[in-house]
């Protein structure tokens, strides 16, 4: 299927492993150019920018610590530099600390809520002006989790939290700028076979697997495929939604 997206240019945050680096990935076997950002492990960013690459796409690594409201105040305005233009958002980045409410610091929790939710509120604001100078259309779809309608109950409160006000706050921009042409889309994911969910699969991977009706845990291939439509002109008619990839967790 045609996408529509070819010589289109994304930024894809957290776009070094795990779901970001498939949806990276699948986005560039699209046509699209990728800037994805890393905030550790220079080394696996620019292996993914390699692989680009050598299958004849273009992509470029970009370190960004989302927690720094300053580093992800400029993150719009450095691929600008480099591409030109920005048509795709995905805000995928995102952190999965443990710690009950009964113990949790308040510097966790602003560190999970600076990197999971303000910092989309950052990168929204500056992608959708930067559409709005050109006069031109976009695509946001920001990666939100099952948790955010159900909770946690596994010491997740704060990512909960964030995962949820990422769904006023998407429905909210969706509303402001659909008469500009500015799509804004969540999709919410289960568990998901990443790094950042290894640990706990491999302490207790029955909890988890025998919450999920297909029976098995997602690959991020498969959600970086259906991200890929939520930005594509196949995708037109769609903002505002959160569309569940959970395996049936979500059920609405």
């Amino acid at each position: 299927m045609n996408l529509g997206i070819k010589g289109k240019t994304a930024i894809v945050t957290g776009g070094s492993r795990g779901v970001g680096k498939a949806i990276s990935y699948a986005l560039a076997e699209a046509g699209v150019d990728i800037a994805l950002t890393y905030q550790g492990n220079k080394d696996q960013a620019e292996d993914v920018v390699k692989e680009i690459c050598h299958f004849g796409g273009k992509a470029i690594a970009i370190q960004v610590d989302l927690a720094n409201t300053n580093e992800a105040n400029q993150l719009v305005d450095r691929v600008v530099q480099q591409f030109g233009k920005v048509d795709i958002l995905v805000n995928n980045a995102g952190v999965w600390p443990k710690s009950y409410v009964k113990e949790m610091s308040l510097t966790e929790w602003e560190k999970t809520l600076n990197v999971n939710l303000t910092s989309v509120f950052l990168t929204s604001r500056d992608f959708v002006n930067h559409c709005l100078e050109r006069e031109k259309r976009g695509k946001i779809v920001n990666i939100t989790s099952q948790a955010a309608f159900h909770g946690s109950t596994t010491g997740h409160a704060h990512y909960a939290a964030s995962k949820s006000g990422l769904i006023g706050f998407a429905i909210s921009l969706a509303r402001e700028h659909a008469k500009d042409g500015i799509n804004v889309n969540n999709l919410a994911l289960g568990i998901v076979e990443t790094d950042m969910v290894k640990e706990a699969l491999e302490k207790n991977q029955a909890y988890y697997v025998d919450r999920i009706p297909l029976g098995r845990v997602a690959k991020p291939k498969e959600i970086a495929e259906i991200a890929c439509f939520l930005v594509s002109e196949k995708a037109n008619y769609i903002t505002g939604a959160t569309l569940d990839a959970t395996g049936g967790m979500l059920m609405r």
